[in-house]
């Protein structure tokens, strides 16, 4: 989604207030500016003070994103705020950290205001383009870095290849030509600050794999059809290629029987030393069938994606420095709601569906403190969550042909997706391995993550 049509220079300012409503109230004030919505700016500022006072837009990385609905005709207006020393707010200490404020006014009829909270997310997640935004030198600095940041400019200058390089990527369009590959990925997170390959392959589709995705579309003549956003927690080759082609899939960038050149190297090398050509059949077929139906009709891909990020980072992450397991389980909800119950009062009830959806940025922390309850998460397609420390109750006869050797999560996410139309996924506490079942099929996407990386 691009987010530089929304950005306007003139809602891109410095923040001399050290408390939260009167910066807010300047953020509001510039936004407003101008405009010929019905929009009461006292209100709009309470607001946003409440909807703090319940859940904290804090990000980290010294970001905070407070956001609010609101009745008007243009689909969303951003205003963006430095500030120099923190800020105050009902004793809380991580706003003492907060250098930038992002102020999102989204109309009540926007149908992608989640898809724009994740993107915003994923933007404000990069430290890098934090720090050089917040060291800006004066206000046209600010609002020149604020625009190039949004529109995926304002990164490291790429480098070129060196003469290996250059080799490498010269042999991979030979193996791709002669094992008839239908698509060259080339895994980004090789070079710190990106590097300049986009006119390798002509005559192949090439596509990137990093733990960021740019928003921003190729520029014209690029051969780089597109980005998939993977992040990896390990220091191996080509550690992000299963989930990858997993989510290609899911999006119908690749097709059961297509072969896939992979280019990588250790992560942050700047050196390319590894070429690996995965036969999609192969890799995956025991876990589906030529009408490659990966993901249940319910369930949207932006959700799988989303919710393989969030267990990827309770694998590495833990809480609170221990290790934990959980298990998700996404699609076929009634059916679902039919053969769990539960063994704490549900977390999330009572709350709308948009707090309470896998698709809001914010829900991450409330995730994985959550995740040390016993039992299951049951999701819904649209990525709402039903419930936590749910138990599944599956019928006894789709436990009887499970292989020996899984625990009783593995089992429960096994004999869950045979019994009804779903998907599972579940996280190891003894490995941190996390594991995708379709089917009562398993599929091993993270082994032994590297939990000292972050």
């Amino acid at each position: 989604m691009r987010l530089d049509r929304y950005i306007s220079k003139s809602r891109i300012i410095e923040i001399e207030h050290r408390d939260l409503k009167s910066a807010l109230e300047d953020l509001v004030a510039v936004s407003l500016r101008g405009l010929r919505e019905d929009l009461n700016q006292e209100k709009l500022v309470k607001a946003l003070l409440e909807r703090e006072h319940s859940m904290t837009t804090y990000l980290g990385n010294g970001v905070a994103m407070p956001h609010i609905r609101v009745k008007m005709r243009r689909p969303y207006i951003f205003a963006v705020g430095r500030v120099k020393e923190g800020i105050e707010f009902e004793g809380m200490g991580e706003y003492n950290d907060v250098r930038l404020i992002f102020l999102l006014l989204a109309s009540d009829n926007g149908k992608n205001y989640l898809n724009v909270l994740a993107s915003l997310a994923r933007l404000f997640r990069e430290r890098d383009l934090v720090q050089r935004i917040v060291e800006a030198h004066g206000v046209v600095e600010l609002r020149k870095r604020v625009v190039l940041g949004f529109g995926g400019l304002l990164a490291k200058p790429e480098r070129k290849p060196n003469r290996f390089n250059k080799l490498l990527l010269r042999e991979a369009e030979k193996i791709a030509r002669e094992a008839k590959c239908s698509a060259i990925l080339i895994f980004a997170d090789t070079f710190a600050g990106g590097i300049d390959v986009l006119d390798s392959f002509p005559k192949f589709r090439t596509i990137m794999v990093a733990r960021v995705a740019s928003d921003r579309p190729p520029p014209p003549g690029s051969f780089v059809e597109g980005c998939i956003e993977v992040r990896s927690f390990s220091r191996q080759r080509l550690s992000q290629a299963r989930s990858a082609v997993l989510i290609g899939l899911t999006r119908g960038m690749f097709k059961y029987n297509d072969r896939l050149c992979c280019i990588g190297g250790i992560p942050a090398s700047n050196q390319f030393d590894s070429l690996v050509v995965i036969d999609i059949e192969r890799e995956f077929h025991s876990l589906i069938d030529r009408d490659n139906d990966l993901l249940p009709p319910s369930v949207k891909i932006e959700v799988v994606e989303r919710l393989l990020a969030v267990a990827t980072e309770i694998a590495v992450e833990g809480r609170e420095g221990k290790p934990v397991g959980t298990l998700f389980v996404l699609g076929d909800t009634p059916k679902v709601n039919s053969m769990v119950k539960p063994l704490v009062m549900n977390p999330f009830y009572g709350y709308k569906e948009e707090d309470r959806n896998i698709l809001n940025p914010f829900m991450d922390e409330t995730i994985k403190e959550f995740s040390v309850i016993d039992g299951c998460f049951v999701i819904r397609g649209d990525g709402v969550i039903e419930s936590a420390g749910s138990l599944i109750h599956a019928p006894s006869e789709y436990y009887e042909n499970l292989p020996g050797g899984y625990g009783a999560r593995h089992s429960a996410a096994a004999a869950i997706t045979l019994a009804a139309d779903c998907i599972a996924i579940c996280v190891s506490e003894s490995s941190g391995q996390v594991t995708l079942f379709r089917k009562g099929v398993m599929l091993p996407l993270l082994e032994k993550p590297i939990r000292s990386q972050l």
